[in-house]
């Protein structure tokens, strides 16, 4: 299989030891987050401003869910990385992915009980053939050792892309969409949920999902993704 697929960097291509690994230039251009950064939100802070501070962001507009970790900013190697798998049928880089987003939220996966994806819905599922968020969610599960339920949560609604819209426009979009089928909400009564996505940009979508968990009767949602946005709001590609 070497000789009929062999091994390359996923972010160049050349000739690596590994399949789904990086090459060590593109390993090194790879921007991984570290603290400091908001204890709530996981935005990096331009320097340190001591143990445990909460973004001003934060404190005004408290987010729906617990805590939010990304592995890595969306630039990049990184991007190329989160398209790979999310548009280029690359399932395989799903367990490399989780593997940096295991390092990155380890405080938040040992606060969990259970692990969910952020679902697409069925036409969107249907035209890519797999859920990148489930792609992670199940890596990240196998990984650390927590359950994943991939029927904890459904999109009910179809949404417009979110490409060139504001926070507002995209809080819109996603309203309503999410919702605990009622076959699970026993099974999510207080249960503490890490809610797993490929990619942070405004929050919008993991709020309104955040919503629709504690709706069906969840305990603390904390969100956990591949990567961010350097600034809120930056244009991405993602829902």
């Amino acid at each position: 299989m070497r000789l009929v697929y062999p091994p390359i960097c996923a972010g160049c291509g050349i000739m690596t030891g590994d399949h789904a690994a990086l090459c060590a230039v593109c390993w090194q251009s790879v921007r991984f987050i570290e603290r400091p950064y908001c204890e709530i939100t996981g935005a990096p802070f331009d320097h340190d401003r001591g143990e445990g501070l909460v973004s001003p962001e934060a404190i005004a507009r408290p987010p729906a869910y617990g805590k939010a970790r990304a592995a890595v900013f969306y630039d990049g190697v990184a991007r190329k990385i989160a398209q790979g798998l999310k548009y280029s049928d690359r399932a395989d880089l799903a367990e490399m992915m989780a593997a940096w987003m295991v390092r990155a939220g380890r405080d938040v996966i040992d606060d969990s009980d259970v692990i969910i994806a952020v679902p697409l819905h069925r036409r969107r599922l249907f035209s890519r053939h797999y859920n990148q968020s489930a792609e992670l969610a199940r890596a990240v599960a196998r990984l650390s050792g927590k359950r994943f339920l991939p029927a904890g949560l459904h999109r009910v609604r179809a949404t417009e892309r979110q490409v060139g819209l504001g926070l507002r426009a995209r809080q819109d979009n996603v309203r309503g969409a999410f919702r605990t089928p009622e076959t699970q909400k026993a099974r999510l009564f207080g249960v503490r949920i890490l809610l797993v996505d490929d990619v942070l940009t405004t929050g919008a979508t993991v709020e309104a999902a955040t919503r629709a968990l504690k709706r069906g009767g969840a305990g603390e949602v904390n969100v956990l993704t591949f990567a961010r946005v350097a600034r809120s709001g930056e244009e991405t590609l993602y829902a």
